[in-house]
């Protein structure tokens, strides 16, 4: 049988987990635009999550062919209480869009992360920051740099970058990587069993880990960057 510890980065999962699956009820504003149909929030939504009509029904309560007429367009309308159903399977209210209106989000704010190798990622909920529901379908929670190794590609001290949790990464993708107890965003290649973190900030050593340090210290995937917003 295989048996689960909470390691830092099982940690730092819960935390994105606990904000990510309860309902989005901090929605700012509404602006008209033009709407969409419920075929298309159904369809992104397996298309973002990768599930089926099975699941779709078994999370929102209803049959597998009330599911598949959803997807197919045959049911365009539906009851209050399943678009409630519907709103927190999603993690936003979708009957605004339904009616023809575009909506503003909050995402959760998590944690420090640093551009460089030296800070330990705080595992808390630091505040929420306004995302358009593109940011909601690109990608999962901001987390906020501190640190200046990334400043080629435009993440600076500061900075909160748009992450996408997943575990895996393509080379030359730019990725919240764990390395131990810290966390860091680095541009990631694999060569054989060999992981290099490449900084964009010239006066920053790159990284290199062994296959053996991979699995040791461990050397983890926690996301990837989609964007980045910088204040000033």
């Amino acid at each position: 049988m295989r048996t689960f510890s909470i390691t830092p980065d099982v940690a730092f999962f819960n935390i994105i987990r606990n904000f990510l699956i309860r309902e989005f009820d901090f929605i700012e504003h509404i602006i008209y635009n033009s709407g969409m149909e419920l075929k298309d929030l159904i369809n992104e939504y397996k298309k973002r999550t990768g599930v089926n009509d099975s699941e779709i029904a078994r999370r929102t309560g209803v049959s597998r062919s009330t599911a598949t007429r959803w997807s197919s367009g045959q049911i365009r309308r539906v009851s209050q209480e399943t678009l409630e159903s519907l709103s927190e399977m999603m993690g936003y209210n979708v009957e605004p869009l339904l009616k023809g209106m575009d909506i503003s989000i909050k995402l959760p704010v998590l944690g420090y992360v640093k551009a460089g190798y030296d800070l330990y990622a705080e595992e808390n909920h630091i505040g929420e920051e306004e995302a358009s529901l593109k940011d909601r379908q690109d990608g999962d929670y901001f987390l906020k740099v501190t640190g200046d190794s990334m400043k080629g590609d435009g993440i600076m001290d500061g900075s909160l970058v748009l992450v996408q949790q997943t575990d895996t990464l393509s080379n030359g993708q730019i990725g919240v990587i764990l390395i131990g107890d810290e966390v860091t965003v680095k541009r990631f290649y694999k060569k054989d069993k060999v992981i290099i973190l490449e900084a964009s900030n010239p006066e920053v050593e790159n990284r290199y880990f062994s296959g053996a340090e991979v699995k040791s210290l461990p050397v983890r995937v926690l996301g990837r960057v989609i964007s980045c917003r910088t204040y000033f």
